[in-house]
């Protein structure tokens, strides 16, 4: 007998009240709040694009609020070293031994702020991280909390002076976010609760409270793995990944992992739209944040300004949608 992904129905609706709980201190970003909360029922990580003064921050921390969990910033800069993300082993003046601090990776949400500002090295210390869940220090592994979502941030605009994230390590996202400037009607909203009152450093004096917590984080992890896929939608994702690969304008096309990212992330918005199924609107819902990021246009597809989102969406506009 197929269990039931709504065996606890009150986990995913107070998991769905979490997007009011953050619009109470962020104005606009609703699709930014859908992409975090796929990707901790998915156990992925986002990357988060958008200029200075789009609220990334804040989002991170008033999620954290809503979800009751843990939060810790960090400032990526050219000088960071791989131990001052992970921890590293001190010695102890009381005991006067060798051991591991916690750094702040060592928490549930963490904000890796402009992390391509770092280089290599230390962006490669996170990622293991990420990958692996644990931070091991001189042969002794270290389980980092759970949940465990890294959101990193990227300035678009900015490029002197940073280290870009290399393809295989872009791959590692499940999501890649964007954070646009926010319309008119929402920039006045913004300033007319800054100019109430509002402090972003003070989100429970927005109202903010925890309406969820890690255990219904779990249970809905435990649930969308038990949202069914057919044979005709996942050929669907196949195809649409097969496509990527061979388009002119790509010199890199979805690999196998984003085609199971795509699954994974399908699922995800499939059970909090409140379905125990993935359909192929589900798949498109969710092409754009999981698989645009993981391609990369050919030299001269640059030089003629063409554009990785139309490639994407030119892919998929050629795999016919299963019916």
């Amino acid at each position: 007998m197929t269990e039931n992904p709504f065996a606890d129905a009150g986990a995913r609706d107070r998991l769905v009240a979490v997007r009011a709980e953050v619009a109470k201190a962020v104005v606009g970003q609703d699709a930014a709040v859908s992409g975090l909360l796929v990707a901790l029922l998915c156990g992925g990580h986002v990357l988060m694009e958008g200029v200075p003064g789009t609220a990334k921050t804040l989002l991170v921390r008033t999620l954290a609020g809503a979800l009751d969990v843990g939060t810790r910033r960090v400032q990526f800069t050219p000088d960071l070293m791989p131990g001052d993300i992970t921890g590293s082993m001190v010695i102890d003046s009381h005991a006067g031994e060798l051991s591991f601090r916690e750094g702040p990776v060592f928490t549930n949400l963490l904000l890796a702020d402009e992390i391509n500002r770092t280089p290599p090295k230390t962006q490669s210390a996170l990622l293991e991280a990420m990958e692996e869940g644990q931070v091991s220090v001189d042969g002794v592994s270290h389980p980092l909390p759970r949940p465990f979502l890294v959101a990193a941030t990227q300035n678009p605009v900015e490029y002197e002076g940073t280290y870009p994230l290399p393809e295989a390590q872009l791959d590692r996202f499940l999501l890649k976010v964007v954070l646009p400037i926010p319309p008119r009607a929402d920039e006045l909203e913004i300033l007319r609760r800054h100019a109430d009152g509002f402090d972003p450093r003070d989100v429970a004096a927005a109202g903010v409270t925890a309406v969820a917590g890690p255990d219904d984080i779990a249970a809905g992890q435990a649930a969308v793995r038990r949202v069914q896929v057919s044979p005709e939608v996942a050929g669907y994702i196949v195809d649409i990944a097969r496509a990527t690969r061979e388009s002119p304008s790509l010199s890199l096309g979805v690999s196998p992992r984003g085609a199971t990212a795509l699954l994974r992330a399908s699922r995800a918005w499939a059970w909090l739209t409140g379905r125990d199924f993935v359909t192929p609107d589900d798949v498109k819902a969710l092409a754009h944040a999981t698989l645009v990021h993981r391609l990369a246009l050919r030299p001269e597809a640059e030089l003629e300004g063409v554009d990785v989102a139309q490639v994407l969406a030119s892919a998929l506009g050629s795999v016919p949608v299963p019916r």
